[in-house]
C-alpha cells in the first residue's frame, strides 16, 4: 500500500497530515482508538490488507488527528470542535464535493458532527464500534487511574493503552500499537486527549442526521459495550444496525470479512455509481435548496415532538409548490429540500409560492417558529444513480446553489446571475446584491434578490 502523504492547515493554523490511497469515490477514515492512523497503516499488515481490499474502485482518504502522529502535535485543544477543524481542513484540501465518512469509538463525536454541519456534502456514514458520549465507554475511576497511570509511567500506561482495544488477542498488534502512542504522542498530549474526549456527548445530534448510516458493532467489543451500539443506532433516524461476532474494537481486526461485505454493499459495489445523463437533452437543469431557519436549535428549543410538527410543516408547504410547479425533489438534506427544475422560471414560481406559504402558516399561527431560505442556481450537473434507483445531483453547479442558499436570510430567495439572465423580459422582480464571497469559491458571486411579497 503507498499512502501519498500530504499537509494541510486548519482555520486555526493547525497543521494536518493526510494520505490518499486508490481512485473512484471519496471515503474518508477518520481517526480512530489511537487518534493518529497513519503510522499505524503503515507499520500494520492486516491494517494494509484491510485497506488494499477497501481501495479497490475507491479513493481512501486517512489523516493523523491534531497533537498525533505526523500532524502538528504541539497542541492542547482537542475539543470536539477543534477536532471538527481537522476533518474541514482534510475534506478541502483534498477538494472533496460528495463523500463517505467512516468513523469508530473516539471519531464517531467528529464524524456526527460533521455531518449535521455540512449535510449536503455527507452521502454516507459508518460508525463502528462506537458510543454517542465519552462518558459511557469508561467508569469514572477506571478512567482516572488510566490518567494518573499516564501521568505517573507512560511506559506502562502505552502499553495499557495499545492493549484496550486488543486485550492480549493480538499480541503482535498490541505491542505495535503500544509502540506508536509511545513514540509519537507525549503523556501530556494524551492525557489533555482523554479528558477532553471523556466529556464529549454528541446525544442532542443524533436526531439531525440525515445521512445514510450504517452502524456495526461487535457482540463481544472489548472496549465499548455492544448495547451502546444499539442506543445509538436507535438515536439516528436514518439508520442500519449491523451486528458482528468477535470482540475486535478495531475494525481492521478479527474477522473482517463481514466488516468488508457490509460496507461494500452499503456504499454500492466498487464505490461508483450508475452515470447518466442529468440534462435529458436540454443541458440545463435548474436546482433549488431550501433550508429551515435555526434547524439546529428547534430540537433544544421545542423538544422533539414540535420540532418535529415543525419540519413536517416545513416538508409539506415545499413539496405542494414542488408539485404546482413541477419541480422534481432530488433528496431531503434532514432540515431542507433539493429539487430541480426543467426552466428557471419554474422554479421561482415555486420559490416564490414556499415563501407565501410559509408566511400564511405563520399569519394562522402567530409565534410559530418555522422560516425558510432559499438559494437558486442553474448549469449542467452531472447526475448519479445509486444500485437502488435513486438519482441524485452533482457538480459545481449543484455546489454553488447550496451556497447561496447558506447565505440567504429567513424568508429571502436567493438566486444567481445565471437565473436571472434565463428569465429576463418575464415578470419576476430582482435586487442586485452584487458581488458576495461564498465558501469554497475563489472567484465572488454575483447574486440577486427574488421579490415575493406584493409591493417588495
Amino acid at each position: 500500500m503507498e499512502l501519498r502523504i500530504q499537509y494541510t492547515k486548519t482555520d486555526d493554523g493547525v497543521s494536518i497530515a493526510y494520505a490518499t490511497v486508490g481512485e473512484g469515490s471519496p471515503l474518508i477514515l477518520c481517526p480512530s482508538y489511537i487518534p493518529q492512523q497513519l503510522s499505524y497503516v503503515l507499520q500494520a499488515p492486516s491494517a494494509q490488507q484491510f485497506f488494499d481490499h477497501l481501495a479497490k474502485d475507491r479513493l481512501l482518504v486517512m489523516y493523523d488527528s491534531r497533537g498525533f502522529g505526523m500532524s502538528d502535535r504541539d497542541v492542547t485543544d482537542f475539543s470536539l470542535e477543534a477536532r471538527v477543524l481537522d476533518l474541514e481542513a482534510v475534506v478541502r484540501a483534498a477538494r472533496l464535493r460528495r463523500l463517505a465518512l467512516w468513523a469508530s469509538l473516539a471519531s464517531a463525536p467528529v464524524a456526527i458532527s460533521y455531518v449535521v454541519r455540512h449535510r449536503r456534502e455527507v452521502t454516507h456514514l459508518i460508525l463502528y464500534g462506537a458510543a454517542a458520549r465519552g462518558a459511557d465507554v469508561m467508569a469514572q475511576e477506571p478512567f482516572d487511574a488510566l490518567i494518573q497511570l499516564c501521568l505517573s509511567n507512560w511506559e506502562l500506561a502505552a502499553q495499557v493503552l495499545g492493549d484496550l482495544t486488543l486485550r492480549k488477542q493480538y499480541p503482535e498488534e498490541g505491542e505495535l500499537a503500544a509502540r506508536v502512542i509511545r513514540d509519537s504522542i507525549s503523556a501530556e498530549t494524551m492525557v489533555e486527549w482523554l479528558q477532553q474526549g471523556y466529556s464529549t456527548d454528541v446525544g442532542a445530534l443524533l436526531p439531525q442526521v440525515s445521512a445514510r448510516t450504517l452502524v456495526l458493532h461487535r457482540r463481544d467489543d472489548a472496549l465499548v459495550p455492544f448495547a451502546l451500539g444499539q442506543k445509538l443506532a436507535a438515536a439516528l433516524p436514518n439508520a442500519q444496525f449491523v451486528p458482528l461476532e468477535g470482540t475486535a474494537s478495531l475494525f481492521v481486526l478479527g474477522d473482517t470479512k463481514p466488516v468488508l461485505d457490509a460496507v461494500t454493499t452499503f456504499l454500492g459495489e466498487g464505490g461508483r455509481p450508475r452515470r447518466k445523463s442529468a440534462s435529458k437533452g436540454t443541458g440545463m437543469v435548474t436546482v433549488l435548496f431550501t433550508d429551515m431557519e435555526s434547524s439546529t436549535a428547534l430540537n433544544q428549543r421545542l423538544g422533539d415532538a414540535k420540532a418535529h410538527e415543525v419540519r413536517r410543516t416545513h416538508n409539506v408547504i415545499v413539496r405542494d409548490a414542488l408539485k404546482a410547479h413541477g419541480g422534481s425533489e432530488i433528496k431531503h438534506t434532514g432540515d431542507g429540500i433539493m429539487a430541480s427544475f426543467t426552466t428557471a422560471s419554474s422554479s421561482l414560481d415555486c420559490a416564490i409560492a414556499i415563501q407565501q406559504g410559509v408566511a400564511s402558516h405563520k399569519d394562522e399561527h402567530p409565534g410559530s417558529p418555522l422560516g425558510v431560505y432559499i438559494g437558486i442556481n442553474a448549469g449542467e450537473p452531472i447526475a448519479e444513480e445509486d444500485p437502488g434507483g435513486r438519482v441524485d445531483l452533482f457538480g459545481a453547479a449543484i455546489n454553488l446553489a447550496a451556497r447561496i442558499c447558506d447565505h440567504a436570510e429567513p424568508a429571502q430567495i436567493l438566486a444567481s446571475d445565471v437565473v436571472r439572465q434565463l428569465v429576463a423580459g418575464k415578470q419576476f422582480l430582482f435586487s442586485d446584491l452584487g458581488e458576495t464571497e461564498l465558501r469554497g469559491f475563489e472567484d465572488p458571486v454575483k447574486l440577486w434578490e427574488v421579490s415575493w411579497r406584493e409591493g417588495q
